[in-house]
């Protein structure tokens, strides 16, 4: 490599056009053998540095979101829960009810997709740009709780109240008592009006106030939640039992 591209590369990172300094003799190569214009090699630059970026910040990003794992909204079988259509689900997908602050509820017993859903929602809003969180209601709790006192649940918080979208799941799948819910709805009222909200839970609303043990904290959540939603019912039998895989199929019963 000659001192001349070595002092281009150098100046590139001065400039942090980082990406573009790795690939520089890539380009060049490139531009030489296509004979581009003047115009095509700084447009070609441009374009590789932007898209290098994208992608860097789409996989900060995900890493952000905290995802148990990774499933697309293309991965979810639409045959296997009749109760959601294939609108409703391009509806989810095409993201206008995010940009207009709206929240979304998944209802359905455990195994029906709930959490395959929120998280490919979740995918699809960062790629097109949007900062998102996910949590569990019972590492949602225990970051509420912790925040005072340890870094990491104050990091994870501000993570959350700054995002676009925050998905929380299993909601209400364990009982609350009156300081845990009093810091989920401080929660819940920063976010309001600021944020996007996924919901999944196996308890319908009108059940959260026994969980809660407190009717006015539940009804200012509710209030605050169920300004903008769409709540969805899924409730087809579980995919994870019907497609379970037995230690024993293969063999025979002894008597």
């Amino acid at each position: 490599m000659s001192e001349t591209i070595r002092t281009l590369q150098d100046q590139f990172k001065q400039l942090r056009l980082s990406e573009t300094a790795t690939e520089l003799p890539t380009i060049l190569r490139q531009a030489e053998q296509a004979s581009w214009t003047y115009r095509e090699f700084i447009q070609e630059i441009v374009s590789y540095e932007l898209k290098k970026r994208e992608e860097k910040s789409i996989e900060r990003r995900m890493n952000w979101a905290k995802f148990p794992y990774i499933k697309t909204l293309k991965e979810f079988d639409l045959t296997e829960q009749e109760s959601l259509s294939s609108r409703q689900l391009t509806q989810l997908e095409e993201l206008h009810w995010l940009e207009e602050q709206y929240n979304i509820i998944l209802l359905g017993p455990p195994g029906v997709g709930k959490t395959h859903i929120s998280i490919g929602i979740g995918i699809e809003a960062i790629q097109k740009g949007f900062q998102v969180m996910f949590v569990t209601m019972g590492e949602l709790v225990n970051l509420l709780k912790t925040e005072e006192y340890i870094r990491k649940s104050q990091v994870q918080l501000n993570r959350i109240r700054k995002s676009d979208l925050v998905i929380i799941d299993d909601l209400m799948y364990m009982a609350m008592d009156q300081r845990e819910a009093n810091l989920f709805f401080h929660l819940i009222n920063h976010l309001y009006e600021r944020s996007s909200i996924i919901l999944t839970s196996n308890k319908s609303p009108d059940q959260w106030t026994e969980l809660m043990g407190d009717e006015g904290i539940t009804t200012a959540i509710l209030d605050r939640l169920l300004h903008r939603v769409e709540v969805i019912n899924l409730y087809n039998d579980s995919y994870r039992m019907k497609h379970r895989v037995s230690l024993f199929e293969s063999e025979s019963v002894q008597s």
